[in-house]
Parts: structure tokens; C-alpha cells; sequence
């Protein structure tokens, strides 16, 4: 995707960047590389990223970090904080027919699933395809069912309040570069680890392919991007690699969150443009901070928590789809019975109505 942000002229920003910024007393505010090695840890290794952060997911600790909290674009990792806001709204039972205003606004040189107006979707097809192929319209798609592009970058932003992520400002859901759109290594760490902990994140993100649907009741292999996971394009998986999410836009370059679990320990690492290697320099970078972070462990002190630093009652607007509730299946398999039900037509105003009628609950029977 390219660093432009013309398609995104004239969308209203989601407002300021919440509650009063975190106390700068932690090392994770510092610049260069922060670590608390025991005599006997491995060397922290030399890596080119101008951020990143490798944490132990089971209890926050960050065992390690550089300019941790540094601003910087997040490119498609940012569909990380869009997942954790609107999957929670959106089971994935759901079908829905796609009309030409879910998929308006797409930025140039998107990268795209092959959404195709006026074809109906099962919810989990556009999951897989906002974390398989980090299809841009199928999150459009998505965050017009849940209120429309400018309420959800406003629930993203509260989202990412409430986990402790003061770094993060959102202007465009989908992670296309806009002017001010910004997250760290921190931030986006907290949301891999949060994201784990919810399976129906957890599942997607660790899928390596999937069938997604096309034209004539055909259908079309998809497969994930994330290189650590798949080992495509000569890139040698990394052994226990569970997800989670990669990005790439000319001017965030490469950005990857990746967590791994090994010996019942799970680390999340992310990592933000490196600066030398290549285009896979991301994952060959993240693979030598997990490889570090499983032979440092009870080597090192924490620098850090990946944990908010109070644990006030989340505030702002939540992802409520606008006109639909459905009940969360137990698996998100095929075969799963669509029970949503149209809430309160007659109570809401004109725009929410017509939500409402584009949005078709059909039983896989076709019925």
C-alpha cells in the first residue's frame, strides 16, 4: 500500500487521544535498548528496527525493548486494534450482502481479499480475509456494519485507551497511512497479547490458508502473509509460531507482531522497520528477538509490564453492531446456526434502518 492518504480526505478524526499520558519513569521511555541481564543471559541481538519490544505474554513482563514507545506508522498491524474492537460485535455466522457503500474510501494500492459487490459473505470469510490477506475492503466492509469507518477508528482509539495504549491515534481502521496515524512496539504488543487471549483472535490469526468465496458459488485459496507462520517465499517458519499479524506500507516499511510458544511459555515480539536486510528482514529480526527472549528466560529482570497502569472501567463507545445481535457461536465453522435477530427497527432513525435491511441472517440451507 502506498504512503498516501488522499483517499482518506475529508474523514472526520476520531477526536483527541483520550486520558492523561503514563508516568515517563519506566526504563520503556527511554531511548536505545533497554534490558536487565543476570551474569549468565545471552546478548540482546543487534537488530536494524527503529522500535521493537519482545514480552512474555503469560505475564506482561517485557523482557526487553528499544524506543519502545516510540510514534511511528503501524501499517496492517494496526488491523490488530480493529479485531479486538469489532470482532467481539461481529459472530461469524453472520452473511451479509455487500452493497457499494461498504466498500467506498478504499485507499489506492490497497491490498485487497476480492470483496465483490452485491455477493453475500459469512462474517468468518471477511475475518479470514482481514487477517489472512490483509484485505482492506473486507475490514471496509466490516466497520460499515458496525457503525461506519469514523465510529469505529473512535472505538479503536477507546479500545486502545482502555488496554494502557496511549501511543496509538487512529485515523484509518485499516492501518493505510494517514496523516497522524501513528502506534509503537509497545502498544502494539498489547494488543497481540490481548488479542491471544480471545479464541476466536487467537484462531484466526494463526491460520495458515483458507478458502475464501468467489464469483458463481466458486472459491479461491487464500494465504496468510505473515512469512514466519506460512514459510513462504524462501522464509523458514519458526518452530511454534501461533500468529499474530504483519504490515507493509512504503512509509511505515515493514512491521510484524509474532508470538511463539515453546515449553509452555508464550512471547509476543514486535518489530517496526528495519532499517537494513530487505523486505523479509522483519521476520529474520523477529525470529533473533524470540529466539533471545526463550534463552533469556529467568536471565533477565523486567524493564516493564505489557499491563495498563490502572485498571479503571473501560470508557467511550463500544463495537455494538448498529442494527443486529447474534448469538457467538462456539466454534466458527460452517454449519453454525445463524439466530441474529433485527433490534428495534421501528425505534431508529433512517440511516440504522437501512443498515438493517442490508443485512441478510441466512441459514446455510440458503433459506
Amino acid at each position: 500500500m502506498p504512503a498516501t492518504a488522499a483517499a482518506r480526505a475529508g474523514r472526520p478524526d476520531p477526536g483527541p487521544p483520550g486520558d492523561a499520558a503514563a508516568p515517563r519513569s519506566s526504563p520503556l521511555y527511554r531511548s536505545g535498548t533497554q534490558v536487565r541481564p543476570h551474569p549468565a543471559a545471552p546478548r540482546v541481538p543487534e537488530v536494524s528496527a527503529l522500535s521493537w519490544v519482545v514480552a512474555d505474554a503469560g505475564t506482561g513482563d517485557v523482557l526487553a525493548a528499544n524506543d519502545a514507545h516510540r510514534e511511528l506508522p503501524p501499517a496492517s498491524t494496526l488491523k490488530t486494534l480493529f479485531a479486538l474492537t469489532v470482532l467481539p460485535a461481529l459472530p461469524g455466522g453472520i452473511r451479509h450482502e455487500v452493497g457499494p457503500e461498504d466498500l467506498s474510501g478504499i485507499g489506492p494500492g490497497s491490498s485487497l481479499v476480492g470483496v465483490v459487490e452485491g455477493q453475500t459473505y459469512r462474517v468468518s470469510d471477511l475475518w479470514n480475509g482481514v487477517f489472512l490477506n490483509s484485505g482492506n475492503d473486507a475490514v471496509h466492509v466490516l466497520a460499515s456494519l458496525t457503525g461506519g469507518w469514523s465510529a469505529t477508528a473512535a472505538r479503536m482509539q477507546a479500545e486502545a485507551r482502555a488496554l494502557g495504549a496511549r501511543d496509538t491515534h487512529v485515523r484509518s481502521p485499516d492501518g493505510y497511512d494517514a496523516p497522524g496515524q501513528v502506534s509503537s512496539a509497545y502498544d502494539l504488543a498489547v494488543f497481540g497479547r490481548e488479542g491471544l487471549r480471545r479464541p476466536d483472535f487467537a484462531r484466526y490469526c494463526a491460520k495458515v490458508d483458507a478458502m475464501f468465496p468467489g464469483r458463481d458459488g466458486s472459491s479461491y485459496g487464500i494465504m496468510n502473509t505473515n512469512r514466519l507462520l506460512t514459510g513462504a517465499d524462501g522464509v523458514q517458519p519458526y518452530p511454534g509460531l501461533i500468529g499474530v499479524k504483519n504490515g507493509y506500507t512504503s512509509n511505515a516499511g515493514n512491521t510484524l507482531i509474532a508470538a511463539a510458544r515453546r515449553d509452555g511459555r508464550t512471547l509476543v515480539v514486535t518489530v517496526m522497520n528495519p532499517q537494513e536486510g530487505g523486505g523479509h528482514a522483519v521476520y529474520e529480526e523477529a525470529r533473533a528477538l524470540l529466539d533471545w527472549g526463550f534463552e533469556a528466560a529467568g536471565e533477565v529482570d523486567p524493564v516493564g509490564s505489557l499491563d495498563p497502569e490502572d485498571h479503571r472501567p473501560r470508557q467511550g463507545p463500544q463495537a455494538v453492531p448498529a442494527a443486529v445481535s447474534a448469538a457467538k457461536p462456539a466454534e466458527d465453522v460452517p454449519g453454525w446456526p445463524e439466530t441474529g435477530a433485527i433490534l428495534g427497527v421501528a425505534g431508529l432513525g433512517a440511516g440504522v434502518m437501512a443498515l438493517a435491511l442490508r443485512i441478510k441472517l441466512v441459514r446455510d440451507d440458503g433459506s
